[in-house]
This record gives C-alpha cells, sequence and structure tokens, in this order.
C-alpha cells in the first residue's frame, strides 16, 4: 500500500426491493475495498499524518482506542506497512490482568500484536486524561521519538485526507452520506463537496457535541446536517432489527456492513427514504467508511452474550 499516491475508489449501485417504487438512485463508494485492515476513512485519516511522521523522522506512532477500535489495528497495520513501530494506549487496565486470554478472546487486538503493535493499558480514569500534558509526558519518557496520533484519528492532517474521498465522478449526486464518529470524515467530505451538495452524517454516539467538533473542522460551512435518531441507544448499542437488517442487506447486494457505523447509517438512509425525506428524483451517494473488521469483535460479544443473533 502507497500513502503517497491518490486512491480511486469505484461507486456501486445499491438496490432494494422495498424502496423499488420510491424514485431516488442510491450508490455507496466502496472505500471498505481500499485495504483488508487500512480500510476506509482510516487510511484517509492516517495517509497524511504518516506522511508527517516519516518527514519528522519518527520511528513509532503512538495512538489511543479501545479494546475493540478499527483505529488501532489500521494504526498497527500501517505501520508495519511502513516499517514504523506502533503503540497503543488501550483504555480497560483489567485486559492486562490475562492478556493471552485478551489477545485469544479479542481479534482485534490480536492482530494488531502480531503486526507488532505494543500495548499501554490504562485505567478509564487515566484515558479520559489521555491528553494531559502530565500523562502525554509519561509517555514520552517510557517510548521517546512517537509521533501522536488522536483517539479516532481526526486531526487537520486527516481531515485533509478525507477532502480525497468525493472525485469528479460523484458531483453528479444530490446527497452525500456519511457516518459520524469524532467529526473528520464527514468534515473532510463537506469540505470537499459541491455548492449543489447536501452532506448528511450519522452519528454512531448520543449527544450533539459533534457539531462543534464539525464545525471546527469544516471552514463553517453550513452544507450539512446531522442526523441523530439512528445511533440505536448509542456507540456500540445495537438492537435485532439493527442485526436483521445487515444481514439482510449483504444478502441482497453483497455489501458487508459493521453494526457500529456503517449498518447504523445505511439503516437511516433507508428509513429516511421510505419516509420521503429525500426529493423525488434524488442522487444519493453513501461512503463505506469500513471497520468490517470490528464485526469479528461484536460476535465475540453476542456469544458471550448468549445470543442467538450474529452477523454474517
Amino acid at each position: 500500500m502507497n500513502f503517497n499516491t491518490q486512491i480511486s475508489i469505484k461507486n456501486q449501485e445499491v438496490v432494494l426491493p422495498e424502496l423499488s417504487d420510491i424514485d431516488c438512485q442510491i450508490f455507496i463508494k466502496r472505500e471498505d475495498q481500499i485495504h483488508p485492515l487500512v480500510s476506509g476513512n482510516k487510511f484517509r485519516k492516517l495517509k497524511y499524518n504518516i506522511q508527517e511522521a516519516v518527514k519528522q523522522k519518527h520511528t513509532t506512532l503512538l495512538t489511543f482506542g479501545g479494546a475493540f477500535s478499527n483505529h488501532i489495528l489500521a494504526t498497527a497495520a500501517a505501520g508495519n506497512l511502513k516499517n514504523l513501530q506502533t503503540v497503543g494506549v488501550i483504555r480497560g487496565e483489567e485486559l492486562v490482568i490475562n492478556s493471552s486470554k485478551t489477545l485469544e478472546t479479542n481479534p482485534t487486538l490480536r492482530i494488531a500484536s502480531e503486526l507488532g503493535m505494543k500495548f499501554e493499558f490504562v485505567s478509564r480514569e487515566d484515558y479520559r486524561n489521555k491528553t494531559s500534558a502530565r500523562f502525554l509526558h509519561k509517555l514520552q519518557e517510557k517510548y521517546e521519538n512517537f509521533y501522536l496520533v488522536p483517539e479516532g484519528g481526526t486531526n487537520d492532517l486527516a481531515v485533509k485526507g478525507c477532502e480525497e474521498i468525493l472525485e469528479k465522478e460523484d458531483y453528479q449526486f444530490d446527497y452525500i452520506c456519511s457516518c459520524v464518529g469524532t467529526g473528520g470524515t464527514i468534515s473532510g467530505i463537506i469540505n470537499s463537496a459541491q455548492k449543489h451538495q447536501k452532506i448528511l452524517g450519522f452519528p454512531a454516539l448520543k449527544g450533539g457535541f459533534l457539531k462543534n467538533e464539525v464545525q471546527r473542522y469544516s471552514k463553517f460551512k453550513n452544507n450539512w446536517e446531522l442526523i441523530n435518531d439512528y445511533h440505536f441507544g448509542g456507540y456500540g448499542k445495537y438492537t435485532d432489527e439493527l442485526i436483521h437488517f445487515i444481514n439482510r442487506f449483504k444478502k441482497i447486494t453483497k455489501i458487508p456492513l459493521d453494526p457500529i457505523y456503517t449498518g447504523k447509517m445505511m439503516y437511516g438512509v433507508v428509513d429516511m427514504i421510505k419516509n420521503k425525506l429525500f426529493p423525488a428524483g434524488s442522487k444519493i451517494l453513501i461512503v463505506h467508511t469500513g471497520g468490517l473488521q470490528g464485526i469479528d469483535g461484536f460476535n465475540e460479544l453476542l456469544m458471550k452474550k448468549k445470543s442467538d443473533l450474529k452477523i454474517f
């Protein structure tokens, strides 16, 4: 994988039986196909950060995340590809008590470890203070010459990378839909969108704090809106209906979705189309931001709950 080149991604049309009598065209930009592990918005966010790390002669990438974080695994994979060491500061000190069991039952951390990532497991309290000068100084003493990538990967360089998601062929669309986690991806899309296009963001988290983050990175444009009706209770929350939707969608379209981000977004878009919230004749582009590696970890959690559900 070359982090110095522009990657072009094809759009795939989505045809669902329940929308056959509605005058809308739906396409999905398959950013998930960029790379098996550094896919979707993770490649976009890491591209210019990695270039900057190499330029500054750093030897290590250090970042933060939860135990099933797409960003953690993507950073580990990207570092491995660029011969950079990686460190993941992971929320949850209980995970280090039996580290071998943690790696055995957690596919995200196991693969990241296999790719060479070192872990720093910290308490939830320390994790909340991870950006404090005191906490970062401790990390600097231990890991020395590292390049800091924020949790979720969002910073100015990440937004610059996400500005490359849309291409000239995407100018034909009236609406662009994106998942929202930390706000970087949608900000890049907002910045590169055309004047006639409306950007719809589907947050995976509860709360209105994301609006300020998007405004911060999107040059205070007004061509966007956050749709807060499809978070299914908050980050990592789900319903049986959501799981069934994801499985049915894959069966019909052959496109996999994850239950944290893309599944909720797609459910929201389909629901809005059913309720005729898009004007007749609308052309809608949905950005697939990847995150599919998280499905295995999600299924592990379902098994622990002794649920009959599974994402296929």
